[in-house]
């Protein structure tokens, strides 16, 4: 793939080998600003930011994926076939659907579900089942352990759709949560021979109405990050 792209102004060598990607822009700029020492900015095409730094002497970086499967897909595979990115771990929010799974809790997709025709495009003659990296999904679990974390591993749904009707159905079959990019993530990484993985914040639980407050918000997401950058290769 040539560089710069229509999404990335970086140069070959800009990013680390290991990126974290959370959807929002403004958590990549908070995850560079309080958790990484001498961040640069080396991409803001359409404000995505994107920053390398240093996090407990490792090189990493932090770039925004944008809402949904297709966005993430494009930051990913420009990450991964352009930039020499060999890991992504996205940070980001879920809805808790399981009946043990609590706000705030930390959810390890094991496995994405998907409501999306996504894996067409792989062109295979048959389903795919997008999964994480074994390695990366064990060292996060013990790692979230470490950090006394309310960590559960398992299967969430990326689904293309907001405002979903069907999230009993996912439950019944043993979905621990709802979000929107995961499946994607993976797709991305099983073309190019990658790793990725997703630690999620479970931020509200749609069929039972309930939902963290800011302040509530801040805190949790912060506990998923240190998860995701000590997970960081």
């Amino acid at each position: 793939m040539k560089i710069p792209t229509p999404h990335n102004t970086a140069k070959y060598g800009d990013f680390a080998k290991t990126v974290l990607m959370p959807g929002d822009p403004l958590r990549a700029r908070f995850i560079a600003e309080n958790f990484l020492e001498n961040a640069v900015l080396v991409n803001n095409v359409r404000g995505i930011n994107g920053w390398t730094g240093f996090y407990k002497g490792k090189r990493v970086s932090v770039m925004a994926s944008g809402m949904g499967m297709p966005s993430i897909a494009i930051y990913a595979h420009e990450l991964f076939d352009g930039y020499g990115v060999e890991t992504i771990i996205r940070v980001g929010s879920a809805g808790g659907l399981a009946d043990d799974v609590k706000l705030r809790d930390v959810i390890l997709a094991q496995a994405a579900c998907t409501n999306s025709a996504f894996a067409r495009s792989l062109g295979l003659p048959g389903d795919y089942a997008p999964i994480g990296d074994f390695c990366l999904l064990k060292k996060a679990e013990h790692l979230g352990k470490e950090l006394n974390a309310d960590v559960k591993v398992g299967k969430v749904l990326s689904s293309d759709v907001f405002y979903d009707d069907s999230l009993e159905k996912w439950k019944a079959v043993g979905v621990l949560a709802v979000e929107m990019e995961t499946a994607a993530l993976y797709m991305k990484a099983a073309q190019f021979n990658k790793k990725a993985l997703a630690v999620l914040t479970v931020s509200d639980c749609p069929l039972r109405g309930e939902s963290l407050s800011a302040e509530q918000r801040q805190t949790s997401f912060t506990q998923m990050i240190e998860i995701a950058l000590e997970t960081a290769e």
